[in-house]
């Protein structure tokens, strides 16, 4: 029972809450388990990336295939995602460790790309949550969930994809999504999550791959990961269609954006002054604090700016009942 340590049960732990995010939402596992997992100090970031790929290109398959069996994904546009994105997901790690030989060197810089990429990727979930409310209110919003494919668009969308995920394991479902979401506004919520959770498994084996090729495989942090992701995947992908998620959204980008920045400070990037390996607990607890009350404020205004009271109901939630819809319009046709 030598494995069974406090360390074992903590990752199975992370690995169940981000598994039901990922089930609910369609949002990249590596987004909120990579930090999760350096932060815990289980291994390498190398190590951590490697793993959480491989755990991930697991627990997505179990999201995946819920979702098709609801007959949410559409394949025809995940098929050219994945053309995209598998290329880049195989050559990112090799073009990291390019760029330098030591292992010290490669562990900081990958916590800046990681880093980096979770800013991204609160900035890009931001924007999701901007667009749906506008899509929303402005009353013409029209479901599409079989649009016309924009070949070269989502080849590029999928490259860029597979680049983020083969570096820093963050990005197969929120740089991705919120790319989808601006190229293809018709697609309902559940067939969004769907094609991403598809053409994700396809993006992070591929990512895995290399990992494992350039790294190795630290089994005693992918089999918790994988043991706790799973049915938590699957448990979120089941109860996605009945559970509002705009608030659940909201705490995404409030913790991607205190995660980049202790990544940061941890990394020892110069403009937020700390060393190397270090983290400030007073800056990333501020940033927190900020954030916590910055969303909230800038959220009320862009409802203001829609129509909406800053606070309180109507919720995006309810806004997105048809029955509020229908009410709305009819009010403005009667000039009210």
């Amino acid at each position: 029972m030598d494995w069974l340590t406090t360390t074992f049960l903590a990752i199975i732990a992370a690995g169940f809450f981000v598994g039901v995010v990922v089930g609910l939402t369609g949002m990249g596992g590596g987004a909120l388990m990579t930090p999760a997992l350096i932060f815990l100090g289980v291994g390498e970031t190398a190590t951590v990336v490697t793993a959480d790929l491989t755990a991930a290109a697991v627990y997505k398959t179990g999201g995946a295939l819920v979702h098709k069996r609801e007959g949410s994904p559409n394949l025809a546009l995940a098929k050219w995602l994945v053309l995209g994105s598998v290329p880049m997901a195989l050559l990112g790690p090799y073009l990291v460790s390019w760029v330098t030989e030591s292992p010290d060197e490669l562990d900081r810089l990958l916590k800046l790309c990681i880093g980096f990429a979770l800013l991204f990727a609160a900035l890009t979930y931001a924007l999701r949550l901007y667009i749906n409310l506008r899509r929303v209110r402005s009353g013409t919003h029209t479901v599409d969930d079989d649009p016309t494919i924009r070949p070269l668009a989502t080849l590029a969308v999928g490259a860029l994809g597979g680049l983020l995920v083969g570096v820093t394991s963050v990005g197969s479902g929120s740089v991705i999504m919120i790319a989808l979401l601006m190229l293809y506004p018709g697609l309902s919520a559940v067939k969004l999550v769907g094609t991403d959770l598809v053409q994700a498994v396809p993006l992070v084996l591929a990512a895995a791959i290399s990992n494992i090729a350039l790294h190795g495989l630290d089994w005693g942090v992918t089999i918790p990961l994988i043991i706790g992701s799973v049915p938590g995947t699957i448990l979120g992908s089941k109860i996605a269609p009945r559970v509002p998620q705009s608030y659940i959204r909201r705490g995404i980008v409030v913790v991607l954006t205190m995660s980049g920045v202790a990544l940061l400070d941890k990394a020892g990037w110069a403009p937020l002054g700390a060393g190397e390996d270090e983290t400030s607990p007073l800056l990333v607890a501020g940033v927190g604090v900020a954030t916590l009350v910055l969303v909230p404020l800038v959220w009320g205004l862009v409802r203001r700016s829609t129509g909406l009271p800053m606070f309180g109901s109507p919720t995006v939630a309810e806004l997105e009942a048809p029955a509020h819809r229908s009410r709305s319009m009819g009010m403005r046709r009667s000039g009210r």
